[in-house]
């Protein structure tokens, strides 16, 4: 995982994600999920490109179930965008990056 992604967890998840000052991103993701590892490169690109502006994040759902379910995800690669603690906008499987980087946009 790149310097530019935030690990968050069930406990950190208010701080990190909807406390954040700048809009955040959280990639609901597992290990041994295929789609979610097809996307990964795609998620560091956009954590690379929004660096400072958008916060990027990454939540293993198996390890934090707690947060998935609040939110209602139900499938992964689950994208949430959040902004001043709700919800923007969501993305849920592989989709390609220009559907990504449209949806951070609608946080700026």
């Amino acid at each position: 995982m790149s310097e530019n992604i935030v690990n968050v967890t069930d406990s950190s998840f208010e701080s990190v994600v909807l406390k954040s000052g700048i809009p955040a991103l959280v990639d609901f993701w597992a290990s041994w999920c295929a789609p979610c590892r097809a996307i990964a490169p795609i998620v560091e690109e956009m954590a690379q490109t929004y660096n400072g502006k958008i916060r990027v994040t990454k939540m293993n759902v198996d390890e934090n179930p707690a947060t998935p379910g609040k939110y209602g995800v139900r499938g992964i690669p689950t994208l949430i965008l959040f902004k001043d603690g709700k919800i923007v906008d969501q993305l849920v499987g592989a989709v390609p990056k220009n559907q990504i980087k449209e949806l951070l946009e609608k946080a700026l």
